[in-house]
């Protein structure tokens, strides 16, 4: 994992520090081909230079974010704007992370995919590349 990574981990307080550390061992195990960075300031992992998921601290606690979620069809994925395809999740406890549920969203985010990556050419048109 990319060390930005690790030390942004470490700066989180205690809980917070456990469900990111569970959240990047899972995503990494997932997704072993992607590529991981610190990217707009949190934790994001990219296919193809399009980024699929990542996590940050918010006021609500952490909020693991897909992308694409919103195409996932998934209960427990909140979708918050409309304009976008992303969907996310929050966590308070490292108790609340179901491993079935993180796994199947991990494995969709690689079979649902929408064009992050040249949004910006396309003046904020999303198309969907999977």
């Amino acid at each position: 994992m990319n060390p930005d990574i690790t030390s942004y981990n470490q700066k989180l307080e205690s809980e917070d520090e456990k469900i990111a550390i569970l959240l990047s061992e899972e995503i990494g195990k997932h997704l072993p081909e992607a590529e991981n960075k610190i990217w707009h300031s949190h934790p994001v992992w990219f296919l193809d230079g399009n980024p699929i998921v990542g996590y940050s601290k918010q006021k609500r606690g952490i909020r693991l974010m897909f992308w694409s979620g919103k195409s996932f069809n998934e209960e427990k994925l909140n979708v918050e704007g409309e304009k976008f395809q992303d969907a996310s999740i929050f966590y308070n406890g490292v108790n609340e992370i179901d491993n079935d549920d993180l796994k199947r969203w991990l494995d969709k985010s690689k079979e649902i995919q929408w064009d992050y990556k040249n949004i910006v050419k396309r003046k904020g048109v999303l198309e969907r590349l999977k």
